[in-house]
């Protein structure tokens, strides 16, 4: 594992400190250059919590990742630079699902002059480290929060038009057990919305891409504008060359894809 090639795959120029000037560029650059994906859960590719074998996917590769991967290097890289960095056990949609979602999200904090919620693993979530405290934050056209439960969790609620409305995490030492168990539990179910659909998210300067099936969603400051993707080779063409993914062979999912957009929403 390399510092430098995660610089330079994340387009991070110049020398990295353990300051929050630099964490706002990390988590930026993260987001724009690697994508949010499941393929690997498609293809029936074990995903697990190692950093390294992240690294040699999202860095090596050139692919993306899920939380698991994206967060678990973000982490890594942070702490190579000089960063205290926390992870945690965290929860997507726990006010909807309730128990069962604990352990699906590992949530990042770092330690400067105050604490700070970090995450390149939501998809859509956060550009920017947000203070760990109480109250509402906007970052470009979106509204985000910060809130304190009383059963002791925290909850980030993301903007009201994002893919995951919200995630809870409590402020403790990441229960790596839970999270390697709900890892396996998400790309082996046949519950799991990960076995039932492939995603892909990517940030831009000015946009959030998004690719849900063969739905192709585009989230801006003037609305949200969607296409539907036509073809197995559109959509390969279309990994590539809005999320940087040169895969090939993700055309072979293309009848599972139509299959699953029927059963959503018809013909």
């Amino acid at each position: 594992m390399n510092l430098s090639a995660y610089l330079d795959r994340i387009g991070f120029a110049g020398r990295p400190r353990p300051d929050l000037a630099t964490l706002r560029r990390l988590q930026l650059g993260h987001l724009e250059h690697i994508a949010y994906e499941n393929l690997d859960v498609q293809f029936g590719q074990r995903v697990t919590l190692d950093p390294q074998e992240a690294f040699e996917k999202l860095v090596r590769s050139g692919r993306g990742g899920w939380c698991y991967e994206m967060n678990g290097l973000f982490r890594w890289a942070l702490e190579s630079i000089g960063f205290h960095v926390v992870p945690m056990t965290g929860a997507v949609m726990r006010k909807q699902r309730g128990p069962s979602a604990v352990g699906n999200h590992l949530v990042l904090t770092v330690e400067l002059d105050e604490t700070y919620l970090v995450d390149v693993g939501l998809g859509d979530g956060p550009r920017e480290p947000i203070p760990l405290k109480e109250g509402s934050y906007r970052q470009q056209w979106r509204a985000l929060q910060i809130e304190r439960l009383d059963d002791g969790w925290w909850r980030f609620h993301s903007d009201e038009n994002a893919f995951a409305t919200s995630f809870d995490f409590q402020p403790r030492p990441a229960d790596w057990k839970m999270l390697a168990g709900t890892c396996d539990w998400l790309q082996t179910s046949p519950d799991s919305r990960f076995v039932q659909n492939v995603v892909c998210f990517r940030h831009t300067p000015n946009a959030i891409v998004a690719l849900v099936g063969r739905v192709l969603k585009i989230f801006r400051q003037d609305g949200i504008t969607e296409r539907l993707v036509d073809s197995a080779d559109e959509y390969a063409e279309t990994l590539a060359a809005t999320f940087g993914i040169r895969l090939p062979q993700a055309a072979d999912l293309w009848p599972a894809i139509l299959h699953r957009h029927r059963v959503l929403f018809g013909d």
